[in-house]
């Protein structure tokens, strides 16, 4: 580890970047705000802090126009997945609607073999079947004593909605080429002002002052300074360790909803939750899958 890798300390910013991820569904909540609000006054504060850290550091300079203009793709598919990830908090819990949302990798491969041609290896799909049968228990659906089955329900198909808009931003930021991440999220905000603006309610106040505080903080705090921890960080460590500090993110939002809202989760749900993180962790680390004597594992 050189010096630098030392000093930077990129594990520490990025487990911070992830608590402060953790908090974004209470932020979200209670903003009182329905979600096409909430996603609006987000991209307005996000676009202010990215674009003053971007002119800062002097990432506009040399742009490249291509870049930009799939970013701006980007940008209406990252404002749907927000929209809808909101919307699934409201319908289920911060934590349900997060631990299923963590199924994302795996439509990210899907969208791989689908539209890129890349190859799904028997392992990777014995991990994502596992990830989604954990989906089944962590969506609290076989509780149906424990919730409204009918809204509960749709929150979670909406939250698996949001996971498939991840997996298209991701595939669609595999070429943007050597464009800084920062200036990717400075035009998906500013892409969201713009799309969003004629929908949002702007003719009325805001429900209470405090409403203010909840909006700069997921514009400032979740989509500008956590997006500079995570992208300063990620060059800088192992697959391994991105994987892992990963898993504070949805540790967090789970204890951030019972804390504040009182909600828990079921046994059927922790292990749903516990699934999750085992296929996802053993899809990123590679992992192999113990298959059935005989069976062929070649991919």
């Amino acid at each position: 580890m050189t010096h630098r890798d030392h000093h930077g300390h990129p594990a520490l910013k990025l487990a911070f970047a992830m608590l402060l991820s953790g908090t974004i569904g209470v932020f979200v909540m209670q903003s009182g705000l329905d979600p096409i609000n909430v996603v609006f006054w987000r991209c307005v504060f996000g676009t202010a802090f990215m674009g003053a850290w971007c002119l800062f550091r002097g990432y506009f300079r040399g742009l490249a126009w291509r870049g930009v203009r799939m970013a701006i793709v980007c940008g209406v598919l990252v404002v749907l997945n927000w929209i809808t990830l909101f919307t699934a908090y409201r319908l289920t819990s911060i934590a349900t609607a997060t631990i299923v949302y963590n199924v994302s990798p795996f439509f990210v491969v899907l969208a791989g073999r689908l539209f890129l041609g890349e190859t799904i290896t028997r392992d990777q799909m014995g991990w994502m079947l596992a990830a989604f049968g954990g989906v089944v228990l962590a969506s609290g659906l076989l509780s149906p004593g424990e919730h409204g089955a009918a809204g509960w329900a749709a929150g979670t198909a909406i939250t698996l909605v949001a996971a498939m808009l991840y997996a298209m931003t991701t595939l669609i930021s595999k070429g943007m080429g050597h464009q800084r991440p920062e200036i990717t999220v400075f035009w998906q905000t500013a892409t969201g002002i713009v799309l969003l603006a004629p929908l949002a309610d702007l003719s009325h106040p805001m429900p209470a002052a405090a409403s203010w505080g909840w909006l700069l903080g997921l514009g400032a705090i979740h989509t500008g300074l956590c997006y500079v921890l995570m992208y300063a960080s990620y060059p800088r460590l192992t697959t391994s360790t991105i994987a892992t500090l990963s898993f504070i993110y949805p540790l967090v939002a789970i204890l951030s909803d019972w804390m504040v809202y009182g909600h828990r989760l079921t046994a059927a749900q922790m292990t749903g939750a516990l699934v999750i993180a085992v296929a996802t962790l053993g899809s990123r680390l590679g992992w192999r899958v113990g298959w059935p004597r005989g069976y062929s594992r070649a991919g």
